[in-house]
């Protein structure tokens, strides 16, 4: 027997909630060429796009990307560790002084 799952308006599947931030249950709202296109939280009753369970990428990690690939795009080449200009260290080789923290009364 051969079963094919038709997706009609109403049924309920899966999918990442925004506003939730967490897998939940959805209902389908609108359908597509039979795809989920909008769906609505059991939880909180926001509609948005059908996510395919998909988390969005974070704001950091978009960060991260857009900066990864100015660096690239300049053919610069990461520095390695313990080059010059690493953090703490003087021209000379020397640490550098560390702050003082303030002495507590008492």
């Amino acid at each position: 027997m051969n079963f094919t799952l038709e997706l009609r308006l109403g049924d309920v599947i899966d999918d990442f909630c925004v506003k939730c931030r967490r897998l939940t249950n959805h209902a389908i709202v609108s359908i597509i060429q039979q795809k989920p296109a909008k769906v609505r939280c059991r939880i909180c009753y926001s509609d948005h796009d059908y996510r395919h369970e998909q988390a969005p990428p974070s704001k950091k990690d978009l960060k991260k990307a857009e900066l990864f690939a100015q660096v690239l795009a300049q053919g610069g080449t990461p520095p390695e560790p313990g080059a010059e200009g690493a953090e703490g260290a003087s021209a000379d080789g020397a640490e550098a002084p560390r702050k003082r923290g303030r002495k507590k009364a008492g």
